[in-house]
């Protein structure tokens, strides 16, 4: 644990220094979970709400926060499961069928004027919209956000071994949905 995360541990057990030390965790790391998000749900608008329900989530359970894991870890999982909890959501008020979800989330990133990207990164996008949940995670996490597999464990509560297993799994898939004439296997 840094001396800066040390500091901020206890300034969040002070009462009096608590609001400024969450604002700074806040700044801290809004723009890292914004994107860890994002690439999961698509939507700029759907992110910064999951966003400010993980913050004012982590803003409650600050009491039950005993600096067992680095707070990254700790905000990572909190968004984590928000995002996941979101998507999970959606497919139960959806009237269709599961991959339906999907295709509103590519829709959603085709009209979202906050989504700069070409037309590689949109293709990138739309393969990586076809993994299973867990495995377009791992994949977001490692692929983007550079996530090691230990701390990848520790947000996830998976195992190493199967986090390594997911992707490359989702690698594969990806290769195959970007160049499906080069994979006859």
């Amino acid at each position: 644990m840094s001396d800066t995360e040390a500091e901020l541990l206890l300034q969040l057990s002070q009462p009096a220094k608590r609001a400024k030390a969450f604002s700074t965790i806040v700044r801290t790391y809004q723009e890292r979970l914004y994107w860890h998000i994002r690439k999961m749900v698509l939507s700029h608008d759907d992110s910064n709400d999951i966003l400010q329900n993980a913050f004012m989530k982590a803003w409650n359970a600050l009491d039950g926060f005993r600096g067992d894991s680095q707070i990254s870890t700790w905000l990572y999982r909190i968004a984590t499961n928000e995002t996941l909890t979101f998507i999970s959501n959606k497919r139960m008020r959806s009237t269709s069928s599961i991959d339906d979800v999907e295709e509103n989330l590519l829709r959603n990133l085709q009209s979202d004027t906050f989504f700069t990207g070409n037309e590689v990164e949109m293709k990138l996008q739309k393969a990586i919209l076809t993994l299973p949940e867990k495995q377009r995670l791992v994949f977001n996490m490692k692929y983007f956000d550079d996530i090691t597999y230990d701390e990848m464990e520790a947000i996830l509560g998976t195992s190493t071994g199967a986090l390594k297993a997911s992707y490359h799994h989702a690698v594969k898939k990806i290769e195959k949905f970007l160049n499906p004439e080069s994979n006859n296997d």
